[in-house]
């Protein structure tokens, strides 16, 4: 059972006004947004935003129940165009990122996101659109596939597995999760203790063909604009990869803009226009009880 994490903290942080206009823009199974919904009062509204069909099919039940929620197939790179679409632009309270896959669809064997679960090689967050995880090993060339495990995987053994890939892929086509599990397992000299050896590779894979880091760099952006002043941009990340891009999104917009110190300015023209609060991670108890929640890490920023 999918259980959301750092609920208590993230809701806590999000809703400054439960009379506002508020966005999940990863609503998975809707953890996140129960609790929203339970804490917005008339006229409050909460949109919706996920790739995953079965998500977005979640979130119209919740609709056809009377609940004020707006569900929008799509991905959190779009938040500005929805928010201007359903006139909202500027006067959103606040914006949640929950990053990462989903407890659902990891032990959803269909969607190929498991290496511990037998089913088609697919990973991608929106079955309808690009190209499965499969079809992309068959022809991907092996450096570009080392860069890829390296640099989204930080995979220190990254050539030896793209070599095998390429290797197997001569005789017969990737096609299943554990079929390129069992090749990267084969193919690492050494294994980690206490991690599946292909854990780093279908991570850098996922993250690659679903682009989620770039993702994740515009739609921190368009949240941003989106927001009003006062307005909380919350993310929940679970691997340095994404939480670095938000520390460091974060830590140059608050920055304010760089100016050379011949050209006369006074402190208050150069304000910052968005201020850090206090980062959160998972209490001893809720990483006891969830395994997911070990790795996560919460920061949270106000637009001034």
């Amino acid at each position: 059972m999918h259980q959301a994490v750092l609920l208590t903290e993230s809701i806590a942080a999000l809703i400054t006004d439960p009379h506002g206009c508020y966005i999940d823009a990863t609503f998975g199974r809707g953890g996140h947004s129960r609790a929203i919904l339970e804490r917005l009062q008339a006229p409050g509204k909460l949109i919706v935003i996920d790739k995953d069909p079965e998500a977005i099919a979640v979130a119209r039940d919740l609709q056809a129940q009377g609940l004020p929620i707006i569900p929008v197939h799509g991905s959190f790179a779009e938040i500005k165009r929805i928010a201007t679409e359903l006139d909202l632009q500027g006067q959103i309270q606040g914006v949640l990122f929950d990053l990462g896959v989903s407890s659902p669809q990891l032990d959803n064997a269909a969607r190929g996101f498991s290496f511990m679960r037998e089913g088609p090689l697919d990973m991608r967050m929106d079955p309808t659109k690009g190209l499965s995880a499969a079809d992309f090993l068959a022809y991907v060339k092996e450096d570009t596939l080392t860069e890829i495990i390296k640099t989204y995987g930080e995979e220190r053994f990254a050539k030896f597995i793209a070599r095998a890939i390429c290797k197997a892929r001569l005789t017969t086509k990737i096609e299943t999760s554990t079929q390129l599990a069992q090749i990267i397992k084969d193919a690492m000299p050494r294994v980690e203790k206490h991690k599946h050896p292909a854990t780093r590779t279908f991570q850098a894979i996922r993250i690659y063909i679903n682009q989620e880091l770039d993702d994740l760099t515009l739609g921190l952006q368009a949240a941003f604009e989106t927001l009003n002043r006062g307005g909380r941009l919350v993310v929940i990340s679970f691997h340095s990869l994404e939480d670095r891009i938000v520390k460091q999104w974060m830590r140059k917009l608050a920055k304010g803009v760089t100016v050379p110190a011949y050209i006369p300015i006074r402190a208050e023209e150069n304000k910052s226009p968005l201020k850090i609060l206090p980062k959160c991670t998972p209490s001893a108890a809720e990483c006891a009880q969830n395994n997911r929640a070990r790795s996560a890490m919460m920061r949270v920023a106000e637009k001034i």
